[in-house]
């Protein structure tokens, strides 16, 4: 009997156990998740919870009942330390859990820390990068409503994830025209970025022309290539590059409510561990999902080590959208079922990238297969329909995860036809 782990259940994660599952016998084979939440969280309705047009319960499943249907154990003690040398996981409640195989899904650690003053909890700015981080926002938001000012939001150095960024800026200022106190509030977006619509990927399509536009429609103004190097009460200081590097001007924006996306590091759980992490703490990979060095070890989503798509004068990451997560997930699921079988590992995930980034009335929407250049399909538009899109895509995968399915056949099906699929086709 093999027993496989799954650390981490956020989008990843969850499809991990699920697809796990599903690949291997119930009678012969143990499947544990060890979270350190007890609910799944819906990270991309987060910009949407920090304006109010949410609430947190909203976007919650509770995972015990699901994973008790499915036959997959669970912990919310939550990951102190992974020990690949012994196969074994330390929780936070002092005890260990042992595995055959472990696929890491834990997502990413904020590092408020690298820039002084970021950071919801002792910095001045806001984040939208968890639920509770948004809920703190939101109850931000009705004050600041209440006696409005100047407003800044974007993206700090090394950032991977600009996405919610640019929807967050759409968002607040499409709820402040609704409340019509848009005229009350310059708003700037600062950015690591070259450019606006570079997204960490070079940009796909028009997304530049697309999202430049949308600024200007919606008054806002924006400075690229920053480099932020603290934030003060009510001030966010940055140093604007040239191509080369060097200081083309030096920023002090002004702020009453500020959300600046931090960057990200691996978990404490995983950093230092020599073949299994790099420097940053993200997990080593090959083109299976499986790690180097330690062979029993998978991981998928925000975690996994991936260069930048391109060298920029202020560093920029690589996004893990969605969709290129549960590409992950199919291939690491199929892969661990042959090696359990006593087989190679030959299954690559597709890592297309599938987003829909609402503007609150409006939005965009990008399709890059495969996500790192040079891509096959290189498509962006816009309309309302995105925007209901997306309303649409919130409300069914949390019906997915409520009745613990991955990938069903129709959607399987309906994302064949728009020819995207999760798994590269090896020759």
């Amino acid at each position: 009997m093999a027993h496989v782990v799954i650390l981490g259940a956020g989008i990843g994660g969850v499809a991990a156990a699920i697809e796990v599952r599903d690949e291997l016998s119930k009678k012969q084979h143990q499947v544990t998740v060890i979270s350190d939440i007890p609910n799944f969280q819906f990270t991309p309705s987060n910009p949407w919870l920090a304006v109010n047009w949410r609430k947190p319960e909203e976007l919650k499943v509770p995972l015990a009942p699901v994973f008790k249907k499915k036959g997959i154990g669970f912990t919310d003690a939550g990951a102190k330390r992974v020990h690949p040398a012994e196969n074994r996981v330390e929780l936070n409640n002092g005890e260990s859990i042992s595995y055959d195989y472990l696929v890491i899904a834990t997502g990413p650690k904020l590092a408020f820390q690298e820039i002084p003053g970021l950071g919801p909890h002792g910095g001045h700015t806001h984040s939208i990068c968890t639920l509770q981080h948004a809920e703190i926002a939101s109850k931000a938001w009705d004050d600041f409503c209440k006696d409005p000012g100047p407003i800044v939001i974007g993206a700090a150095p090394a950032v991977s994830c600009f996405g919610p960024a640019y929807e967050f800026a759409m968002i607040v200022a499409t709820d402040l025209r609704r409340r019509g106190i848009r005229h009350k509030v310059p708003m700037t977006f600062v950015t690591s970025e070259p450019y606006i619509g570079h997204l960490g990927l070079g940009g796909v399509g028009d997304t530049k022309g697309l999202l430049e536009s949308a600024f200007r429609d919606r008054d806002i103004k924006w400075i690229t290539n920053a480099k932020t190097t603290a934030i003060e009460p009510g001030v966010v200081k940055c140093d604007e590059l040239n191509e080369d590097g060097s200081v083309k001007k030096s920023h002090e924006v002004p702020f009453k409510y500020a959300m600046m996306m931090p960057a990200f590091t691996g978990i404490d759980a995983l950093m230092g561990i020599e073949g299994l992490v790099n420097p940053r703490g993200f997990v080593i990979i090959d083109k299976n999902q499986r790690n180097p060095t330690y062979k029993n070890i998978f991981s998928v989503g925000v975690c996994v080590a991936i260069p930048p798509a391109e060298p920029t004068p202020v560093a920029t990451g690589m996004p893990k959208t969605g969709y290129m997560i549960e590409s992950m997930v199919t291939a690491a699921a199929h892969n661990i079922a042959a090696v359990i079988a006593g087989k190679e590992p030959k299954e690559e995930g597709t890592w297309n990238a599938v987003c829909l980034a609402d503007f609150g009335d409006k939005g965009v929407a990008f399709v890059a297969q495969p996500q790192i250049p040079p891509r096959n399909v290189n498509w962006s538009s816009q309309g309302r329909w995105v925007h209901w899109a997306k309303v649409a895509y919130e409300k069914y995968f949390l019906r997915k995860v409520r009745l613990g399915q991955s990938e069903p056949v129709y959607e399987r099906y309906i994302m064949k036809l728009l020819g995207v699929e999760r798994l590269r086709r090896v020759l």
